[in-house]
């Protein structure tokens, strides 16, 4: 045993009972986590009792003057790296390079000190001891200094982690500084024996004082560390849950929209089926295809074709929530045929549609809807025809107008269908029809579909 005050090495071993406690606790974790931040902590920390544990051995042999000089070139390599584990330097590439050329000279300083150790009797030499204590008060000076200035100037003062090893390495600068004035000190006023002093102003009391405020700091930024990550994981998980419920959500609100689209398109195509096969209707038809026959049979044909085309439009309109334009408009000029050959000159019709545009899409029996309302609210009389104008812009857009002749006698209306068409549109997230008055002309514009 070397000769040690009773204070001090009390202390001593005090020291590296907390310290091995350290370093059971956070070989646990590394072996539940895995993380490699807890191996490297358990590493520098069993340096630290293999140095100081070497004190209460008398220094006989080789092994234990390695084991007391070479560690602290070993601690600074592995508490740079932990500076690279502990502290985000994703963003100063520049300064990671400086920190691996560091750790490459200390490990390289660490070689000539093997061989004075464990080759030859050059550690028992003064010489030995006075360049040691020089190259050792650099190496420490130049790890510490270089992550405070990291912290100072390069990282944020709000995170918590650098903040802990920031402390932690201060407090390890400062405890080696009041060792180094410590000894320097008391041998300069001629005490030739550290066993003389008090505990309080011992040097390795002091040294092993920032030393074990550096290992606490640094192992509760460690516990923050794992603390933070297990509430990211958990953060993570609950946004990616929230995630899969929106698009849960999303997909059932679009299977919604498609079931009502489906329901309000049904609705609409036999509320216009309704609308045409109503007695009204046929009486007016019957009554007009009659007439045909007495007087103009071959016209009559004509009539008889042109209506069945509306009908077999009508019946196919159900198969899907789309139709082209030129579909659509192939059926209407068979419904104008229907009108015109009801109301001879009282109905005039101009079709203005672009042929880049007879491929877009519109919901089926669009312009059905809007004639058949242009007749029924507006007098339709050879002397006072009725012009009803469907053309298409360049914006893709579908104009139907007609200039407006209300009848006098008022006529029941209840908006079907305008809102079945404004409904439609909504369903297929498309801008609502455009519903004007401009001139003496009602004008409905509604916006075509690209094709998928």
């Amino acid at each position: 045993m070397t000769l040690l005050a009773p204070g001090y090495q009390q202390w001593l071993l005090l020291f590296i009972g907390a310290a091995a406690v350290l370093l059971a606790a956070n070989l646990l974790q590394w072996v539940v986590r895995r993380d490699r931040i807890y191996l490297l902590y358990s590493l520098y920390v069993f340096l630290w009792i293999t140095s100081f544990g070497l004190e209460l051995v008398a220094p006989a042999d080789n092994i234990v003057a390695f084991g007391r000089t070479v560690p602290f070139y070993l601690f600074s390599i592995i508490y740079l790296e932990l500076a690279v584990e502990f502290i985000d330097l994703s963003d100063h590439p520049r300064l990671v390079r400086w920190y691996r050329i560091m750790q490459y000279t200390w490990f390289i300083c660490t070689l000539p000190e093997i061989y004075f150790n464990l080759f030859s009797d050059l550690w028992r030499t003064d010489w030995h001891e006075a360049q040691l204590n020089v190259i050792r008060t650099i190496v420490m000076a130049a790890t510490n200094f270089t992550i405070l200035y990291t912290f100072v100037k390069h990282l944020k003062r709000t995170d918590i982690l650098a903040r802990f090893f920031f402390a932690g390495t201060l407090a390890l600068w400062v405890g080696e500084i009041l060792s180094t004035i410590s000894l320097h000190m008391h041998l300069g006023n001629g005490i030739p024996a550290l066993d003389q002093l008090p505990l309080l102003i011992h040097p390795g009391f002091l040294m092993q004082a920032g030393i074990f405020l550096d290992l606490a700091l640094v192992s509760l930024g460690i516990s923050y560390r794992q603390q933070r990550q297990a509430m990211r994981q958990v953060i993570a998980e609950q946004e990616l849950i929230r995630e899969r419920e929106q698009h849960l959500r999303r997909q059932l609100e679009a299977d919604l929209i498609l079931e009502q689209l489906k329901q309000q398109h049904t609705e609409a195509q036999m509320k216009a089926l309704q609308s045409q096969v109503n007695p009204h209707f046929l009486f007016n038809a019957l009554n007009t295809l009659s007439s045909l026959i007495d007087e103009t049979p071959s016209q009559a044909i004509d009539y008889v074709d042109e209506l069945s085309s509306v009908y077999r439009y009508l019946l196919r309109a159900g198969d899907g929530e789309l139709t082209t334009l030129s579909q659509e408009m192939g059926f209407i000029q068979s419904y104008f045929h229907l009108l015109r050959t009801r109301y001879g000159n009282g109905v005039h019709t101009d079709l203005l549609t672009m042929d880049t545009h007879k491929e877009a899409l519109l919901p089926p029996l669009t312009l059905q809807l809007l004639v058949e309302n242009a007749v029924k609210h507006n007098v339709v009389l050879p002397h006072q025809p009725l012009t009803i104008r469907i053309r298409t812009t360049p914006e893709r857009q579908l104009v139907i107008e007609n200039n407006i002749q209300r009848r006098k006698v008022r006529v029941e209306s209840n908006g079907v269908g305008l809102s079945n068409i404004a409904f439609k549109y909504k369903l297929l997230n498309q801008s609502s029809p455009h519903i004007e008055e401009v001139d003496g002309w009602f004008r409905v514009t509604l916006p075509l579909l690209q094709p998928v």
